[in-house]
């Protein structure tokens, strides 16, 4: 059974939401203080109950008061507020200290035909018995006593124990009673009452929330809050912190439902305060990420109970994006605004997230557009519209302010580490939102679309600066039009896991340089996919040389190694050798797939650790990546012959080909293991005749076979092992699908310019030197000489970069420098690659400058020279 007496609070609840953020805290109207007025000062000051004392002695005189009851107090009697859950007033009330306690209830039932046997008086926390006189009860002047149903009235009667007591010490908070850690009580009794609630959703745990809202706890904690008594803002702030971080933290996300519920009432009761309100914020927060578990219903659904409804959503939407709207204007007025605040889009999207899922069910119910104006039944068609005429003004604002960047940035470029308006740093964030919206409305998401395409510079910068790997950026990625590759790189690469500094974190490898491809794949392939993701220290055996230079240079080598076509793993196209795709025939090799793993692993690593290897995958192995089916126009660098031979049949004279003078079937001749073999394009494949009616059937069937069932499985390892190094293995496939080809081309290979002298000079430092020595003129001279493959050895030999970004020299990671070295004029120059490090002595002539740099320019010096 449930509490038959329960307590009844004036709810502050149902009043307009105030949407002005930056309004000062104002206080409460006259209407509002009457409200609170109730809920502070229901105990009635002495003078008042004495003065409400009618001539009519008795309790059967004051039954018929109303409210207030006051009996005549002769000298020796004592008074004492009686409060009654049920019909939320006090009711103040006289007796002699050696009158029982059963002689009360009596009075009580006299007064307010409530049965005895269904009345419990609660005085500090203890119920009163029977027997009891009120002197042997510690009754004195201005006590405060509690009337409720008997616990065996209730199916949880310790639970109804531990909020009524915690309500009890509450409300003689608000009376000015002074409570020894009155804090520590309360929070001490929430936690109890939660660590009984039930961790599965259920009638049991509905319950337990309904005592929590039946005995006006919220209610009495917002009162306390508001109390003018000093100290008590500051217990109730706290108490209710604590009540929605254990909510949150502690009970199961089953329960966020239930929890929301009671969140939403403090919310309702908090907003009248103020909506600046520091509580309140903290409780709106709350609201919107339990929402993000909970979900919501709509009225008139199945599963309406115990659940946040739609319309209970829409205020606060509305007022965020009153808050959003105002602080995106302030964004755009200087350089030190700050702009929307990072709570203020949180909780925007945490409340979206479940309204939108709302409308979509209610849209499937109702069979109905959103802003379709002509369905009379379409429950709250209003709100939904008013949701759109939103997104229009948030669209239409941040179009604004993504014009201001765009003149602001005009004629600029910026670098990074270059400082942009702290305002704009929320721009992405909400125009991910926008996006989501957009989706429940027709036309809408093309209108969103056709800002950001006018406003494509800024967005990109946004994406590069702000971008997050905790976000979500597929919604971009998907319309890459807006997006140019530095943004698209950027959003690809935060799919890796961030690489660590800490060398205790890094997977070590030690490696033989003898056995480079042999023990690399011990080392990466046997490895847990978990112990990669921090990154790779690199050490080859019986060298000193340690560090990231070292570990740029085992990529090369070891990419080298597995897509050299004596290993069997790939094969190079005929008109691009930097070009690869899986071999066919690689299963020569008994470990193969193994390896086709291990490839994928090391490709992944070394997109992970910014490293490009000059090696670029063929447009076929591209697609087959993505999960993109592959078409003629595909294999035209994979197999030029075969691309002809099938654009010709595909041209050619229908009567021709009908003639049957090719002699095609649907078969196709492979070579395996040096024996030819015929492999069948379809079931009968050998009997079925390629015609003019069949050939493009017959083109599709070819390449299909040639280009992806010969080559499946090497394709799903490589895959699986690019999927083991990202963040989540789930983002494989959406990894290249983000990508153009040539995108991936200079992720892997890099810059495919010819290095410029002058763009490596303006980003080159000096040490020991200036930049007007006669030495470092040489030097610019020499390289300004050399060929561009000498060029690439001293760059490698410097750096251990061989192929820069697609930036050049911009686009690494420091700038590189020349130091003096002390040694004789007769030494080699030296390096440390870690630390983009050349060093050489002040050499007497350029002719010797010019052939020590020769020298170590020579491939099998100039490779693995550095010191570390």
């Amino acid at each position: 059974m449930s509490m038959i007496e329960t307590p009844a609070v004036h709810h502050l609840s149902g009043g307009a939401t105030d949407h002005h953020r930056h309004s000062s805290k104002r206080k409460l109207d006259e209407e509002d203080d009457g409200d609170f007025s109730d809920l502070v000062c229901v105990r009635m000051r002495k003078e008042e109950a004495v003065n409400s004392w009618s001539s009519s002695s008795g309790a059967s005189g004051a039954a018929g008061s109303g409210c207030s009851v006051a009996v005549q107090k002769p000298r020796s009697h004592i008074q004492f507020f009686v409060r009654m859950m049920s019909a939320g007033n006090t009711i103040v009330m006289q007796a002699f200290p050696e009158d029982s306690v059963k002689s009360i209830h009596e009075r009580i039932q006299s007064m307010k035909g409530i049965p005895v046997f269904e009345q419990r008086l609660i005085y500090r926390g203890k119920q009163l018995q029977w027997e009891q006189t009120l002197a042997e009860c510690s009754i004195q002047n201005d006590a405060n006593l509690q009337l409720v149903g008997r616990m065996r009235s209730t199916e949880h009667p310790q639970a109804w124990q531990i909020i009524n007591d915690m309500v009890s010490l509450v409300y003689r908070l608000c009376c000015g009673e002074t409570v020894h850690d009155s804090l520590k009580t309360i929070k001490g009794l929430i936690t109890s009452y939660l660590n009984m609630t039930p961790r599965i959703d259920n009638e049991s745990a509905s319950g337990y929330f309904q005592i929590f809202m039946s005995s006006s706890a919220p209610d009495v904690l917002v009162m306390l809050y508001v109390s003018p008594y000093a100290g008590n803002k500051d217990c109730a702030e706290s108490s209710v912190r604590h009540f929605l971080s254990s909510c949150r933290n502690t009970l199961s996300k089953a329960l966020h439902g239930q929890c929301a519920c009671v969140v939403l009432e403090f919310c309702k009761l908090l907003r009248r305060v103020g909506s600046n309100d520091p509580l309140y914020l903290y409780c709106r927060s709350t609201f919107g990420s339990l929402l993000e578990t909970a979900g919501v219903s709509y009225a008139g659904s199945d599963n309406a109970k115990g659940l946040v409804l739609i319309k209970d959503i829409f205020p606060f939407v509305f007022e965020l994006v009153n808050c959003l709207l105002m602080d995106l204007d302030s964004s755009m007025e200087s350089h030190r605004a700050v702009g929307p605040l990072s709570n203020d889009v949180v909780d925007f999207t945490a409340f979206l997230v479940p309204l939108r899922t709302g409308i979509k069910e209610q849209q499937a119910v109702n069979g109905s557009m959103a802003q379709d104006k002509s369905n009379k039944d379409l429950l709250h068609a209003k709100e939904i519209e008013y949701l759109h005429c939103l997104y229009m003004q948030l669209l239409n604002k941040i179009d604004q302010c993504l014009q201001k960047m765009d003149q602001s940035l005009a004629g600029q470029e910026m670098m990074e580490g270059d400082n942009l308006y702290p305002g704009w740093s929320h721009y992405l964030s909400i125009l991910k939102e926008l996006y989501q919206i957009s989706k429940l409305y027709d036309g809408a998401e093309e209108k969103l679309w056709s800002v950001l395409r006018r406003h494509r510079n800024v967005v990109c910068l946004l994406i590069v600066r702000y971008a997050k790997r905790t976000d979500e950026h597929q919604w971009i990625l998907e319309h890459r039009f807006v997006t140019n590759f530095e943004s698209r790189r950027h959003l690809a690469m935060m799919m890796f896991p961030e690489v660590k500094e800490d060398y205790e974190e890094l997977h070590e490898m030690l490696i033989d340089r003898s056995q480079l491809l042999a023990e690399s794949f011990e080392y990466i392939a046997r490895a847990e996919p978990e112990s990669l993701h921090a990154g790779l220290f690199m050490e080859f055996k019986n060298e000193e040389a340690t560090g990231p230079g070292v570990l740029r240079e085992w990529f090369l080598l070891v990419c080298q190694a597995i897509f050299n076509p004596q290993n069997a793993l790939f094969v190079a196209c005929p008109t691009d050798r930097r070009r690869f795709f899986p071999n066919p025939a690689s299963k020569v090799h008994p470990l193969h797939l193994e390896y086709f793993s291990f490839a994928g692993r090391v490709i992944a690593l070394a997109l992970m650790h910014r490293v490009q290897v000059g090696i670029v995958f063929d447009r076929v192995f591209f697609l087959q990546l993505a999960g993109s089916y592959i078409v003629l126009e595909d294999i035209r660098s994979a197999d030029p012959c075969l691309y002809t031979s099938c654009k010709q049949i595909l041209d050619m004279d229908a009567d021709f080909i009908d003639s049957d003078e090719l002699g095609l079937t649907f078969v196709r001749e492979v070579e395996e293991l040096g024996q030819r073999k015929v492999v069948e394009l379809c079931p009968g494949g050998k009997n079925l005749v390629v015609n003019s009616k069949n050939r493009d059937k017959y083109v599709e069937l070819l390449i299909q076979d040639r280009f992806v069932t010969s080559i499946s499985e090497q394709v799903s390892h490589f895959a699986k092992g690019f999927a083991d190094i990202l963040s989540n293995s789930k983002l494989q496939q959406y990894f290249f699908q983000s990508l153009d080809l040539e995108d991936l081309d200079w992720m892997l290979h890099g810059s495919e310019d010819t290095l410029s002298v002058e763009d490596w000079k303006a980003h080159t430092e000096y040490n020991g030197y200036s930049e007007t020595d006669i030495q470092i003129s040489w030097f610019w001279e020499i390289v300004g000489s050399m060929t561009a493959d000498q060029r690439k050895v001293l760059l490698f030999f410097w750096t251990s970069v061989k192929y820069l970004p697609v930036e050049g020299f911009r686009g690494l990671a420091s700038r590189l420098y020349i130091y003096r070295s002390l040694e004789p004029g007769d030494r080699l120059p030296s390096s440390h690659t870690c630390f983009f490090r050349l060093c050489f002595p002040a050499y007497s002539s350029m002719a010797v400058m010019k052939e020590r740099l020769e020298l170590i320019t020579q491939e099998h010096i100039g490779c693995s020279f550095g010191t570390w």
